[in-house]
């Protein structure tokens, strides 16, 4: 059985943006295009573009969760995190 993105997303490293990756805001959220694999994904939230847009502020994706995200909806958005970063959208530091 292959892991899922979230057993191979560690959470307590640094993480940050692709310099490879493009932001760009929509209404629903944004568009974020990854320049060398041609990928287009949707951020569906505006808390989660300011989140990826401010990752690398924080010594871990959980400090910036923590930071950034309401408790009750923390792990959908370590979940989001978690398929960001198996998308190559997210490097770790």
């Amino acid at each position: 059985m292959p892991l899922s993105a979230l057993d191979t997303f560690d959470v307590t490293r640094p993480w940050s943006l692709s310099a490879q990756v493009s932001l760009r805001d929509e209404s629903f959220g944004a568009l974020a295009y990854h320049h060398v694999t041609r990928r287009l994904v949707f951020l569906k939230s505006r808390e989660l573009v300011t989140l990826v847009r401010r990752l690398a502020e924080f010594d871990s994706a959980e400090a910036a969760v923590r930071e950034l995200i309401d408790a009750h909806q923390r792990d959908r958005y370590v979940v989001a995190l978690a398929s960001l970063a198996a998308s190559e959208l997210l490097d770790g530091r």
